[in-house]
C-alpha cells in the first residue's frame, strides 16, 4: 500500500510488485508527494482504521484478496464508499474495465502505464472530487447543491430565499460547529448593514419550517448561536 501526501491529500495504493511499487514511490516523491508502499489489501484495511484517504490506487491482481473484491468491500462500507478509486492492472480486457467501473471505480490504468500519466490521472480525479464536494453539501437528510442553488430535504425540494439559502449553506459547511450569532450575522448580512439580531432568529425559524422534520437538525445553542449536525 502506498501513502501519498500532497497538501492535505492522502492517497493509499495497493501494489504487490516490488519493482513497480518502488518506481511509483520514487515518482510520487519526485512529484512532491510523500509515499510509502505495501503489498496486500490487509495493510490497506489497517490503514483505513487510522485515516481516511482522499483517493486509493488499487491493483486488481493481488495475493489473497483481489482488487475487485477489495473495491466491492470498500463501496459497501459507509466509512469508505465515497473514496475515489483508480484501478490498476496488467489486464487490458474490456471486461475487467467494465467490471471495475460498474462497481464504483473512478478511473482505470492498464499496465504498463507511464508514471507521469499516473500522476496526471490522480490529480484529475482529485480535482473532480473536490469540485463535486464543493458543489454539494449534505447533512442527515438534507442535501444542498451550491451551483444549482437547490435544496432537497427528506427527498423533497425546498424553495428558500437567497438569505435562507446562504444561511443554510454556511451552517452545513461548518457541521457540528457552534456558530455564534455575531459570526452568522457578519457572514450572511455583514456588519456594514444595520440589522437587528432578531433577523437571524426569524430566518432560522423560517428555515426550520420549510425543511420540515429535517429542520430539527438545526440546533439552538442558548446564549451562543446555532449549529447543524451536532449532538444535542
Amino acid at each position: 500500500m502506498l501513502m501519498i501526501r500532497g497538501n492535505d491529500e492522502v492517497i493509499y495504493c495497493v501494489e504487490d510488485d516490488d519493482s513497480i511499487r518502488e518506481l511509483i514511490v520514487y515518482t510520487l516523491q519526485a512529484s512532491g508527494f510523500q509515499a510509502s508502499g505495501f503489498a496486500q489489501g490487509k495493510a490497506l484495511y489497517a490503514a483505513l482504521e487510522k485515516e481516511t484517504p482522499q483517493l486509493i490506487l488499487l491493483d486488481i491482481m493481488l495475493p489473497d484478496e483481489d482488487g475487485l473484491t477489495i473495491l466491492k468491500n470498500l463501496k459497501k462500507s459507509a466509512q469508505t464508499k465515497n473514496i475515489p478509486i483508480i484501478m490498476a492492472t496488467a489486464k487490458g480486457t474490456e471486461y475487467d474495465k467494465v467490471i471495475g467501473l460498474d462497481n464504483g471505480a473512478d478511473d482505470y490504468l492498464v499496465k504498463p502505464f507511464g508514471m507521469m500519466e499516473m500522476v496526471s490521472r490522480i490529480k484529475a480525479v482529485l480535482r473532480r472530487t473536490k469540485k463535486e464536494e464543493q458543489q454539494e453539501l449534505s447533512c442527515g437528510n438534507i442535501r444542498l447543491n451550491v451551483e444549482q442553488r437547490q435544496v432537497i430535504a427528506s427527498q423533497q425540494q425546498v424553495i428558500l430565499t437567497h438569505k435562507e439559502f446562504e444561511l443554510l449553506a454556511y451552517l452545513m459547511e461548518n457541521q457540528g460547529i457552534v456558530l455564534t450569532r455575531d459570526k452568522l450575522l457578519d457572514k450572511i448580512w455583514g456588519y456594514d448593514i444595520d440589522i437587528e439580531s432578531r433577523t437571524l432568529d426569524v430566518h432560522i425559524r423560517s428555515l426550520r419550517q420549510k425543511l420540515g422534520q429535517a429542520g430539527e437538525q438545526i440546533e439552538t445553542v442558548r446564549g451562543v448561536g446555532y449549529r447543524i449536525g451536532g449532538s444535542s
